[in-house]
């Protein structure tokens, strides 16, 4: 089950979709609002979703994952809106047999919803500039480290030669909406 959710995330609820008799480990990642990134110091975060799509691409990653490792369940839930430091962001949970797969089916489940689901992010910044950001590269390089001086590219405007620095996005248009 992948869902979108407006309202904050409770995760012991969903936790609870977790346990099965035939599992012996469940592992739980959540993605909290932190206060920086990349040298600035954020204040806030939104995030903004094409629902349908994140919710349809959200299945076929967990469908993925339940062929791709012998897990029992997995699930994921992304919010939107806006969202203050600390406040949960994502949270995926993963049962299996075994600790093993069930630690590797939950990394593949966020990396793959960090780089294919339609979902962006906006950071505001104690300077009070904010700007879109996304980190597909991340999700393709799990043990990147990410302190300043990385080098991989964040964002869909990001230049190549100037790493970090996040351009405005162009507007998406849609088949038959233009």
């Amino acid at each position: 089950m992948f869902r979108i959710s407006p309202e904050p995330l409770d995760p012991v609820a969903l936790a609870r979709g977790l346990p099965d008799a035939r599992a012996g480990a469940c592992v739980i990642f959540e993605g909290w609002v932190r206060d920086h990134n990349e040298g600035q110091e954020v204040t806030r975060l939104e995030y903004e979703a094409f629902q349908a799509l994140a919710v349809k691409e959200g299945d076929r990653i967990l469908t993925e994952a339940v062929q791709r490792f012998p897990i029992k369940h997995a699930a994921c839930v992304h919010r939107v809106g806006s969202l203050d430091l600390s406040d949960m962001a994502v949270w995926v949970g993963v049962s299996s047999a075994h600790r093993g797969e069930a630690f590797d089916a939950c990394r593949f489940i966020i990396d793959e919803v960090k780089h294919r689901v339609p979902i962006w992010k906006k950071e505001h910044y104690r300077s009070g500039d904010s700007g879109w950001v996304n980190c597909e590269r991340c999700a393709a390089e799990p043990r990147q480290t990410h302190g300043l001086g990385h080098d991989h590219v964040h964002g869909l405007g990001a230049s190549l030669d100037r790493p970090g620095v996040h351009q405005p996005l162009k507007p998406l248009v849609l088949p038959g909406s233009e």
